[in-house]
């Protein structure tokens, strides 16, 4: 009796050890591969080229930011890139929401058939070709709003959405419906505020997805450079630098004084840069969003 009292008592104890090593561990495998982007970042290019750089730099300097913030276009990207995400945002999740609304109504006759044509969107694409000409022709090339009127909805969150929304109990959209409300009311009035926690996930993958988008910028405003997103610069910055520096004996700061060579930015270090400044603005919005995320996403995924 007393040696199965005392293996009670010890069970919780290395359990709890046991998750804490682990937990901790998790989080070290986690952290490190951002804390080694950052370490890169501040280190001078030619340097990192030898490699060795874990959790601090080895020769400190911020010349890879400087070569990032040089150009003046990256402030204006940078602004088109937010304008871009709030907005995309903000008509995708309001539309995206309304659109599940109505399709998760049983008495709505054609719910099946449309739900059906946007799953259909999922799978099957005319191709780039196809819709390069159908933004052409709608007027939309080296037009700002080329980045919203596409991504207004989308299929998959608006699944998402309608089954979360399919958990809303029946009786208090019946109650709201007798008190006299109207389906756009009881829609603005009930249902969206209720879908909090699934809009609150929803947002931050539409946000991160028009965050780094820089392709549809590369393909329809290419030609407007006050039009030019943040992602799509710094994606021009690498690729030059990459160019600069193909040759090794310049990448390695061969025939330069001590001054140029630490000046000297490569394609590693101005990747790690890169990879800071286009992930520290998400990281900021991402703690706002967290306590909803689990939650929005767990409930939006059950089967109806």
């Amino acid at each position: 009796m007393k040696k199965s009292l005392g293996t009670g008592r010890l069970e919780p104890i290395l359990f709890t050890s046991f998750n804490t090593v682990f937990m901790i561990c998790l989080v070290l495998v986690t952290l490190y591969p951002f804390l080694n982007t950052i370490a890169v970042s501040f280190n001078a290019g030619n340097d990192t080229i030898r490699g060795g750089i874990y959790l601090w730099p080895r020769v400190w300097t911020v010349q890879n930011y400087k070569a990032i913030f040089a150009s003046g276009t990256i402030y204006d990207a940078f602004l088109i890139s937010v304008a871009r995400t709030v907005i995309s945002t903000i008509l995708n999740i309001f539309l995206t929401t309304m659109l599940a609304y109505t399709l998760s109504r049983k008495e709505y006759v054609f719910r099946k058939p449309i739900t059906v044509i946007f799953v259909l969107t999922m799978y099957f694409s005319a191709g780039l070709i196809p819709g390069y000409f159908l933004i052409k022709d709608l007027h939309l090339l080296n037009s700002f709003w080329v980045y919203i009127l596409p991504s207004m909805i989308s299929a998959f969150n608006m699944i998402v959405i309608r089954t979360y929304i399919g958990t809303i109990p029946e009786s208090l959209l019946e109650s709201a419906r007798i008190d006299g409300a109207g389906d756009f009311r009881i829609f603005m009035k009930v249902v969206f505020p209720l879908c909090k926690p699934v809009l609150a996930t929803i947002a931050l993958f539409v946000a991160v997805g028009a965050w780094n988008s820089w392709f549809d910028a590369f393909i329809y405003t290419s030609s407007r450079q006050n039009l030019s997103t943040l992602q799509y610069e710094l994606m021009k910055l690498l690729s030059s630098t990459m160019n600069s520096n193909s040759n090794p004996n310049v990448s390695a700061g061969v025939g330069m004084d001590q001054e140029s060579a630490r000046a000297l930015v490569t394609p590693l270090s101005i990747r790690a840069a890169i990879t800071v400044v286009a992930s520290v603005p998400i990281l900021l919005v991402y703690p706002f969003m967290q306590k909803y995320f689990v939650v929005g996403l767990n409930v939006g995924s059950v089967k109806e």
